[in-house]
């Protein structure tokens, strides 16, 4: 008879980690953000939630990645936090190349800088992801 439960004990091993990294994640990227993320996104700011989404989908991916070719524990957390540097300076990035006013824009809803933010990420972590699998 097959075991279906057999990978429980990693999961519940490796999956609280996981979440703990995004956590961090969103934690730190809000703070690197000089608007308020969840306040704009509360108040039904699109540009806001799609900026938001893609920087956790692309950290996301870094983190799937990570998790699938790591070979513990501490090297998952220490690839997370590689990957979560890599996603952060994107934003830097992103942000040099939309201009000073970009705050403004995203408290005013523009949607096209939430694009460009959200792209940006997904971007930055599908190749972060990418290159973690060598």
């Amino acid at each position: 008879m097959t075991n279906y439960l057999a990978t429980l004990p990693a999961f519940l091993a490796w999956f609280p980690v996981c979440a703990s990294l995004l956590a961090g994640f969103a934690a730190i990227y809000i703070r690197v953000t000089s608007w308020a993320e969840l306040r704009l996104i509360r108040a039904g700011n699109v540009a806001a939630a799609v900026s938001f989404s893609g920087a956790l989908l692309g950290y996301a991916l870094v983190v799937a990645s990570v998790m699938l070719h790591a070979v513990s524990l501490v090297d998952l957390i220490v690839w997370g936090l590689v990957g979560l540097v890599v996603q952060v300076a994107a934003f830097y990035v992103a942000r040099v190349l939309l201009g000073a006013d970009l705050p403004r824009r995203m408290e005013d809803g523009q949607l096209s800088s939430g694009i460009m933010l959200a792209s940006t990420s997904l971007s930055a972590g599908v190749l972060n992801a990418a290159t973690m699998a060598f």
